[in-house]
This record gives C-alpha cells, structure tokens and sequence, in this order.
C-alpha cells in the first residue's frame, strides 16, 4: 500500500489568481494526489496523497511553473578520504527533494540544493546511517582548539611515546647494534596504541562496513589488527618467529602524524576566507538624537550615521556624508595603495581609514554588504567540485574494494605459494596501508580552496571551480572598450551646432541634456554634468546600442550614434568634416537631431574617456602570454581605432551592437578556440554567458558581476592576466596533485604485493602523501617570480 506523504513547496512563476487555479487543477488530475491547494499571497502549494515527489514537481512543470532549489550546507564529520566522499553524496543524493549534492574533503563541508524547505535533519540522519555525522555549517572563522583536536594532539604524542622503543631496535641495526625488547614488553607498548588511541580507525571502519562500503580506516584497522594479532600468535607459540609489534604500532603512529599535519596544512588552505572575516569590526560608533554611542556593527540599520576616527576600520558599507581620508582596501581589493575619499564616495565596510575624521550613512548591512558578498562567494567557489573531480570520485568508489582484493590475493599467494604465513600476513598488510586514499581526496579541493583564497587576496573572485579550470583553456580575451580599457567616465569636451541652427550650442545642450535626465549612462552623466538644468522629456525610450529618442516641448528628438543617424535617413554630411579630428583622437562622437517636422542633425556632441593607465600594460601582458586580444565597442570605427591603437589590440570590432557581442564571442570561439570576455555593463551581461570564461570588472553592474564567472574586485585590466595565470598555476597543481596520489598507489601496491616494502615503510609514505599534496597546493599563495 501506498504511504500518504505530504508537500509544501514554493512555487516560482505565480502572477495572478488565475495562475494559482489553473495549477491547482493541473496537481489534483495528477494520478495518486488526494488533496492539492496553492496560495498564491504566500506563494506556496500544499500537496497531499500517495504520490511521488518526481511526480508533483512534473505536474508543476506540465502547469507551467517551477519549484525554486534551496541551498543548504552542512559539515560532515568523519570523512577520512575520497572513498568516504563518494559515501557521503550518495547519502546525500537518497533524501527526496534533493537536486545536487558536493561534498568536499578538503573542508569537511556538504553542499545541498533541494526543492523541499531546508531542513537539515533528513539530511544529517542519513549521513549516520552510512557511518558519518552532520550538522549545519557555521559561518567560517577562526578555528577553536576543539576537544576532537585536542585528544588528537595527545593521542598522537602519546602513540610517539609508546612506538618509540618499538621502533629504535630497527634503527640501530644499521650500526651494528643487535637488541630487542621482551616480547611482552612490545605487547604491553603496542597494545594500548593500537586498540586506544587506534580505537578511531576501528570506530569508523566499522561505520562503513555496515554502510556497505570500505574507507582509508577499513584498511588500516584491517592492516594493523594483521600484524598485531600475527604477534600474538608468534609470541604464545611454542616455536616464537620474529614479531610485529612495531610494524602495527608504527603504521598508527604515523598515519595520525600525517593526519595531524594534514589538519594543520588544511587550515592555512582557508586562510583567506579567516582573514576577511577577521576585517569585520565588532562595534561602530553611532551618532543618534542623544548623541554618539556605541553598538555592536550586527546591529547597524540601513540610514544609520556610522563615525569613524582616524585608523579604523569602517563597519559596514555607506555613502561618505562628511570628512576626506585616504581609504585602505588592500585586504578586499588588492589595490596596494590607499584610495583618496571625498563626500559622496562609496565606503566598503572592512576597509581602514586614513587620517581624517569621517562620517558615512550605511547603505547595506549584513550579507547584503561588499565584505560579505565577497565571503560568500569565495565559500561558494571552495566548496565547489571542479569538473577533474569527477574522474577521481569515480576511481574512488571502487578503489577500497579492489585494495582489499589485492591485498587477499597477495595474502593467499605468499601463504600458499611461499609456504610463509608470516610474511604473507606482512605483506598483505603493507598492501592495505599504502593503498589508503587519503591523497586522492585531497588532491583537487585543496588546490581548489588556496588558488581561491590566493585570488580573493589578490583581488580576483573566482564564483566557481569550473570557471577556475576553464580559464587555464583560454586563446582569446575580447574586452569591452567603456568601463573596461578607459575609465567609463567621459567628458564632454565640444560641441558644434550644424550650419543654419539658431539655438546655439546652450540651446542644442539643453535638447541634449533634456534626453538624458534621469539616465546612468556614462555619457549621460557627462552631459547632465554639463547642464544640470535639465528636466525629462516625455515618452522617453532607449534604442539599445543607437542611442535615446524623446518629445522636447511635443517635438520628436534623438540623440545617439552615426549609424541611428543614416538608419533614421538624416543628412549628416554638414558636420562630416568637424566629427573626423575628434574621431581620429579616440573620442566618442553622438549626433542630436530633431525627428518630426524638418527632420535634421541639430549638434554634435564629443566625449573623452581616458584610457586606464595599466590597459596598455594588460595588452601586452596578455599577447606575451601568446592569447590574442580583441576589443569590442559600439564607437565609431575611427574613434575606436584611435583607442585601439594606443592600446595596441590585435583585433577591433566597432559599432557593435549589444545583441551582437555574444554573436562575436560564438565566432571567435570558432575561428580560435575558448574565449574570456571582460565586460562591466548590463549590455555586456549576454556576451559574458556566451564566454567559457566571463570576467567583470568590480567597478560595473551587479547584472555583470553576477553573469561572470570571475570577477575583478578593483577596475584593473592587468588583473585580468593574473587571473588567467593563476587559474593555470591552480589547474598545474591539481594535475600534480593527481599524479602524486596515483604514483604512490601504483609504485606502492606491486611493490607491497611483492614483499619488496615494509608496513612502517608503506605507513610513512602514505603518511607523507596526504601532507605532501596539502603543502603542494599552499604554494599557490606565492606569487610567482
């Protein structure tokens, strides 16, 4: 018989009450559905009956809406390697409502989009009912000495104690030295670092047998309890062979070092995240009707007057009211110099305050802040799997079954083969100790967390590990010209009425500025800036790419580009020669004319933008690294090819239309191969999806910055470069990584398989590969040379 479930599920694309009617039709003819009701104030419907999840959310569809996928993280506790992963997402993936699941080694953290309310318990229960545990995840901060870390710390220095004179008869053979401990005296050493400060690897290996699966502790319970229990056997024997108390006591020792070193190495992976939410003040102060007073920043409102004295760091984002400084944001956009403040400036809480004495209204509190975006995205990007991941997953899921087949084998093989027991137990358990996949977890996430973190640092986020690996792939880097290579605040430098126009140029300035009141378009700012004396005109509207057309007084004007100008049918020969020399500088040339009546060019009207001084640097930087650059702009072609020039582009497409820049990208990624667009403004939003790789410059729109896969946190193109090595440098060591965690499997396993290596051997090497991966990625935070 079926189970009645019951759903309560948000629902996306509701306007109206007919909307809510005709979904609740559609779910109550859906076969196995008892009741179905939608609000459509709380934007919810409420489903119950005997059918399935899968089922509802097709009907949804099938009405033509949608159920929003909420996110949800959790940190997952007991994971010990890339095996335990695998676990932990298909766990994961069984709970009903959940989409996508990642789970990342590196960070011992899950992530969960599911299309049910977000509640953490179905999630954390069928974690334990696979061995693990969860909770859901804090904000990240500085790490506490928890008593799990504490008990490690002393259960490790406790096993070195007691391995020690285990292990010293072994060294001092070399020097002729022949002595050996009391076998119960190796029994009285051994026993308690195996079965007490060992007793973890038993703990969570049974865990995951009874899940059904295998882990780094299955092997190394397996392994040690081998060598220990062939020990006790050779010392109650009449006929006592050599024993192996050291091989077991040694090998726990030493994978716990490397475990230790391990967690320390992976704490200094997220230490650019720890250092940007160390920038968060704790209190601000605050002036109020009574007076100055002081409050915690987490209660700061929106409109709140926030002072700050010389040398503090400012509490959250606000709108300079009062005072001048010098403004340190190095720690949030990498820009090494201070940055000069003047009233009306933008504050991004978290930066440091010069010498003045300052004012400002905040303007955004909590995750809605700079500092907090930036957190979250970081986070986002290291908790993120990229694409090479995959791979490893899937060699991860069978990798402990096969090493316990191999490590039967060489058992059987060496037993009945060589007639040694003994030795076959030995090698069988230097077999189950190299094999332990530690590094294999941990190959990609640690890379992943410090190429992130090092960008973070350096002004550079990165929203994901796709967008990381895709860069390194890149041959063609297209930039948008306004707001990318110059710096998107023209002037108006001239303007020339056309022959036979009475107004003048104060007249032709008004029609001008009367066109553009109310705009945020660069150029339109320079013109307001102008003539403030404007006021709107009526039935105003923008001709995407071409320019602006309104009624001034009932009479029809325009104002925009040469090429609206010839599409309209205007004669624009009249002022032909005066537009060429401004051109010819780089400077952005707009025509104003009137449309009804005598339609005719009234004015024109020339703009200087000034090139960024490091654009010229970034361009060449890029072509050295043999990418090849291409500028795109909707300019003139002379006044392009002026700015291209000085630039020194390989290519210029000009007079472009923003519906025909991501059309561009689809052809240069044709014509040469992956493309990474740098754009700022909402018209470059479609060009930077059609990209493999979009770059926003922080200085643009958040449509722009929320498009691209990276984003450049102060308006540098040379950052540009730096992004696109360090994705590189990042790809370089996740491949290294790789390479490292399969070499010491495949040389270790034959060469364990035939007795040609040592369980303590086997145990330092697998040791050592899990730290040597960790510290191989921590030399992604330096620079290169």
């Amino acid at each position: 018989m079926s189970t009645s479930q019951h759903y309560s599920l948000p629902i996306e694309g509701m306007t109206c009450a007919a909307c809510s009617a005709r979904l609740e039709r559609v779910l109550r003819a859906t076969p196995g559905v008892a009741e179905a009701s939608v609000n459509l104030a709380s934007e919810r419907a409420s489903i119950s009956g005997a059918a399935a999840l899968p089922e509802v959310l097709a009907a949804i569809g099938r009405a033509g809406f949608s159920v929003p996928t909420r996110s949800l993280d959790l940190q997952v506790s007991g994971m010990s390697c890339a095996s335990c992963v695998s676990r932990a997402e298909k766990a994961l993936a069984s709970v009903e409502g959940v989409s996508e699941v990642t789970v990342n080694l590196a960070t011992e953290s899950a992530r969960v989009q599911t299309r049910l309310d977000a509640d953490p318990e179905p999630l954390i229960a069928a974690l334990r009912r696979v061995g693990l545990d969860g909770a859901p995840r804090q904000a990240t901060s500085a790490p506490q000495a928890s008593p799990a870390a504490r008990w490690q710390g002393f259960a490790l220095l406790a096993s070195v104690v007691l391995s020690l004179p285990l292990v010293l008869p072994m060294l001092a053979l070399p020097f002729g030295v022949h002595w050996m401990l009391p076998g119960w005296v190796q029994l009285l050493l051994a026993t308690p670092v195996q079965f007490v400060f060992g007793a973890r690897f038993y703990r969570s290996g049974w865990k995951a047998i009874r899940a059904g699966s295998g882990n780094m502790d299955v092997l190394v319970a397996l392994g040690t309890s081998a060598a220990w229990g062939l020990s006790v056997h050779q010392l109650l024997a009449s006929d006592a062979g050599h024993l192996y108390f050291e091989a077991s006591a040694v090998v726990i020792t030493l994978v716990q070092l490397g475990k230790w070193l391990e967690t320390r190495a992976r704490r200094q992976t997220g230490a650019a995240i720890r250092a940007l939410q160390a920038l968060r003040p704790e209190v601000a102060r605050v002036r109020t009707p009574e007076g100055e007073r002081e409050l915690p920043a987490a209660a700061l409102k929106v409109g709140d007057i926030v002072l700050v004295r010389p040398g503090e760091r400012i509490a959250a984002d606000g709108v300079l009211i009062e005072g001048e400084s010098e403004i340190d944001e190095s720690l949030i956009t990498g820009e090494s110099l201070p940055v000069a403040k003047r009233n009306g400036d933008v504050l991004i809480g978290g930066s440091v305050n010069g010498a003045g004495h300052l004012a400002l209204r905040v303007s955004a509190v909590g995750a809605q802040t700079a500092l907090a975006r930036i957190i979250q995205l970081v986070e986002n990007a290291q908790a993120a799997k990229a694409p090479i991941q995959q791979l490893v997953d899937r060699v991860a899921a069978v990798f402990v079954p096969v090493v316990l087949v191999i490590a039967l084998l060489t058992l059987l093989g060496w037993g009945w083969l060589g007639g040694d027991w003994s030795q076959a137990v030995l090698n069988a358990v230097a077999v189950l100790v190299i094999a332990c996949p530690c590094a294999l977890g941990l190959a990609t996430p640690t890379a992943i967390m410090a190429g992130t973190g090092a960008a973070a640092q350096r002004g550079i986020l990165i929203r994901d590990a796709s967008a990381l690996e895709r860069a390194r792939q890149v041959r063609v880097v297209a930039f948008d010209k306004t707001g990318t290579l110059t710096r998107g605040k023209p002037a108006l430098i001239a303007l020339e009425t056309a022959p036979g126009q009475t107004a003048g140029n104060d007249g032709a300035l008004r029609i001008a500025a009367s066109l553009q009141a109310g705009s945020e378009n660069p150029l339109a700012r320079a013109v307001l800036s102008a003539s403030p004396a404007a006021q709107a005109a009526q039935a105003l509207r923008t001709e995407p790419g071409r320019g602006i057309r309104g009624e001034i007084e009932g009479q029809p004007h325009a104002l925009g580009s040469l090429r609206w100008m010839e599409e309209l049918g205007l004669d624009c020969s009249g002022l032909a020669a005066w537009a060429a020399p401004h051109q010819a500088r780089g400077h952005t040339v707009s025509w104003l004319a009137q449309l009804g009546g005598e339609a005719r060019v009234l004015a024109l009207l020339a703009f200087g933008d000034e090139a960024r001084p490091e654009a010229a640097a970034a361009i060449t930087a890029l072509k050295a690294a043999g990418l090849r650059t291409v500028m795109l702009t909707g300019d003139h072609a002379a006044s392009a090819q002026a700015i291209a020039s000085q630039m020194g582009v390989d290519e210029l497409r000009a007079e472009v239309l923003p519906a025909d820049k991501a059309r561009i990208v689809t052809e240069l990624q044709q014509a040469h191969g992956p493309v990474a667009m740098v754009g700022d403004g909402i018209n470059d939003a479609p060009a930077l999806a059609a990209a493999d790789v979009g770059i926003a410059m922080g200085s643009g729109t958040d449509v722009a910055m929320n498009t691209a896969g990276i984003t450049l946190m102060r308006p540098d193109p040379g950052l540009v470069a730096e992004a696109l090595e360090l994705s590189r440098r990042t790809t370089r060591k996740i491949r290294q990584n790789l390479f490292w965690a399969f070499i010491y499997n495949l040389a270790g396993l034959p060469l364990a398989a035939a007795g040609l290596l040592n369980p303590v051997i086997a145990g330092a090497a697998m040791a050592a590969s899990s730290v040597c991966v960790v510290s191989n990625a921590l030399l992604l935070s330096r620079r290169p040379h």
